[in-house]
């Protein structure tokens, strides 16, 4: 191992880190943590079927939440070490009080050549002036429907104006680009594919469509579930003209597409379960109660923050993310025989 960057034991080099502030979420939605009774509905005959159980939801205590002082040094190394962008994340990141102080001390680490956060966008309108002015330089916001009584259904709140507003303060912010991502499911939103390509090329926005993986905490994800990104893709050609973004970056999850004659707005197809990206995986995971995940499907966890609250030095802390990294597993399992849901569901991992 280089003594000045993250590589595993495949040859990948890590250069993404994903910070999680919070693992709460105020969103309950179906493919996360899914309570209402529309996710009831839909997934009763689910779990009579698999005879999966529900985990029950047990947030951090706040002893066991990463400082934002410890969140910054623990960056702070890992830029040392060649990471170079930095991802907010929850939960909900915009719960964590304050969380502009964080994002004020991160984008003031020499070496960190882009920081951005991912939200539910219910929050954003509110906070985003403060986030901007700390060093926030790009957005990301989750929209599955743009259907009321359907972002309902699949979020538990009736809450789509608050995101549309949140994307519209951000463009007059100047993020660049503004991203909303949507996870897919079949039956329950696959009928919006188009119109929400439609939004992305009005808003002149970048719009991520995403196959639906098992991170649920109801433990009811089934593979038929999942709109695969080819016929997401071929749906979208149909009804657009697209034209393929070429990009240098071989480690981007995203397949992209912009419009012709709307050069301000793309759309990006993630398709881990059809189209595994793990190859090229150049990610590592901090969740909010201080824990090092170098997969989102990995079983196995590294504590660091046992590591930092022991006094150890930089070094040490050098030491264990490039031990961690080292174990970094080749690849995920998702839909072969054996494969094993992780205990954490996304809102605990960080997105």
């Amino acid at each position: 191992m280089h003594a000045a960057s993250l590589t595993d034991s495949h040859g990948r080099t890590l250069r993404d880190l994903r910070v999680s502030v919070t693992d709460r979420c105020n969103f309950r939605c179906l493919y996360c943590l899914p309570e209402t009774e529309a996710a009831a509905n839909f997934y009763q005959s689910r779990f009579i079927k698999n005879g999966a159980q529900r985990i029950a939801r047990q947030w951090h205590s706040a002893e066991k939440i990463l400082t934002f002082e410890e969140i910054e040094r623990i960056v702070r190394v890992a830029v040392n070490l060649g990471i170079e962008k930095i991802r907010l994340t929850g939960g909900e990141p915009l719960l964590r009080q304050q969380l502009e102080k964080l994002v004020e001390k991160i984008a003031k680490i020499d070496g960190v050549r882009d920081l951005a956060l991912t939200t539910n966008g219910f929050f954003f309108a509110q906070k985003a002036k403060a986030l901007r002015d700390a060093g926030l330089q790009r957005i990301s916001f989750s929209m599955d429907s743009l259907d009321r009584e359907n972002f309902k259904k699949i979020t538990g709140r009736d809450s789509l104006q608050e995101v549309l507003d949140g994307i519209d303060t951000a463009q007059q912010l100047g993020f660049a680009p503004v991203k909303v991502n949507a996870v897919v499911i079949k039956g329950i939103n696959d009928h919006e594919i188009e119109a929400l390509a439609g939004f992305a090329q009005k808003k002149q926005i970048s719009f991520r469509f995403i196959e639906f993986m098992p991170l649920d905490s109801g433990r009811a994800w089934q593979k038929d579930l999942v709109v695969r990104g080819s016929d997401i893709l071929q749906r979208l050609q149909k009804a657009f003209r697209l034209q393929p973004v070429v990009s240098a970056n071989k480690s981007e999850t995203a397949k992209r597409w912009s419009f012709e004659n709307s050069p301000g707005a793309e759309i990006g197809i993630i398709a881990p379960v059809s189209e595994p990206f793990c190859g090229h995986c150049n990610r590592l995971r901090l969740t909010a109660d201080g824990k090092l995940r170098t997969c989102l499907f990995s079983v196995v966890e590294q504590d660091i923050r046992a590591v930092v609250r022991s006094n150890a030095d930089d070094a040490a802390i050098a030491n264990f993310l490039q031990d961690a990294v080292w174990k970094k597993e080749a690849r995920h399992h998702i839909g072969e025989p054996g494969f094993v849901q992780p205990e954490r569901t996304m809102s605990c991992i960080g997105g």
